[in-house]
């Protein structure tokens, strides 16, 4: 635990809305000093107002997991003034929704950018903290779009997959280091940020074949977020869980509808098998 007298330190990404704004007020009540970081702080009153209705505090930084600039300012202030960093949550991320021919590179190097180089940057800044004390949670919020490819969702797939491959190899040597590392992957999420991508993706440049293709899979999917969505409050809380249990999973599949999708493709849902594997090579 780090030095503080108000308990462990928890520094969240991307907490302005939706998961994470609900996983900053869930640590805050589990009584961790909670360091909300967000790339536009002029948006801090919905989680303030969170706050402040659950009785809670929460420490906002700015942050933009894009700048490894200000990626490392912000690691090194969070250390500096709370004595260290117990839990990294990686929750900050942009969806974007096209094809392979209707992806450009901007929105390729965007996505992959926030997705994945964020991940890979903010864990890159905090790990050595956490394993020279021998101890610490690094949690990604990736996706069951890190598991299996879905159409329309190319770029969106490649950069989740990228986090989960760079998370599966660092999970045995974090392990055998004193640092335990957990993903995240929930499926259909009925939160501002999902209603956000989903609202402006404009169908109208889905020239033929692709635009009757793309509106009977958003009217599908429409359905399945309407059917089996969770909330951000209802992903918090699995966050949660995996930075307090004892001896927590790899892997955090959200909703039995998560799993089934996966199912064909992921034979331990847990992700332990792999990682346990590879870390008995290391002992």
């Amino acid at each position: 635990m780090s030095k503080t007298d108000s308990g462990p330190v928890v520094l969240i990404t991307g907490t302005s809305t939706g998961v994470g704004l609900h996983t900053a007020i869930a640590f805050a009540r589990a009584g961790y000093v909670t360091v909300a970081t967000m790339r536009d702080t002029s948006k801090k009153k919905a989680l303030l107002a969170e706050a402040k209705a659950a009785g809670v505090k929460v420490k906002i930084e700015k942050l933009d997991v894009q700048k490894k600039k200000s990626i490392e300012a912000c690691v090194e202030k969070v250390i500096r003034k709370h004595g260290g960093i117990d839990v990294l949550v990686n929750n900050a991320g942009a969806g974007f929704l096209g094809s392979l021919e209707q992806t450009t590179d901007a929105d390729l190097e965007r996505t992959m950018a926030i997705n994945f180089f964020g991940v890979w940057r903010m864990t890159k800044a905090v790990f050595p903290h956490m394993r020279e004390r021998g101890s610490g949670r690094i949690i990604s919020v990736t996706s069951i779009g890190g598991l299996i490819g879905q159409p329309f969702n190319d770029a969106y797939c490649a950069a989740k997959f990228a986090v989960e491959g760079m998370m599966e190899s660092l999970a045995p040597l974090a392990r055998r280091l004193g640092v335990q590392v957990s993903l995240i992957e929930p499926g259909p999420i009925n939160t501002e940020f999902v209603n956000s991508v989903r609202s402006a993706s404009d169908l109208s440049v889905y020239a033929p074949p692709y635009d009757e293709i793309v509106a009977k899979y958003m009217g599908a999917s429409t359905n399945v977020f309407a059917q089996y969505g969770q909330t951000g409050a209802d992903i918090a809380e699995v966050i949660l869980g995996a930075a307090t249990a004892e001896k927590p999973d790899f892997r955090y599949i959200t909703s039995d509808f998560a799993r089934q999708v996966v199912g064909p493709k992921v034979v331990d849902p847990t992700g332990n098998s792999v990682v346990d594997a590879f870390a008995a090579r290391l002992e």
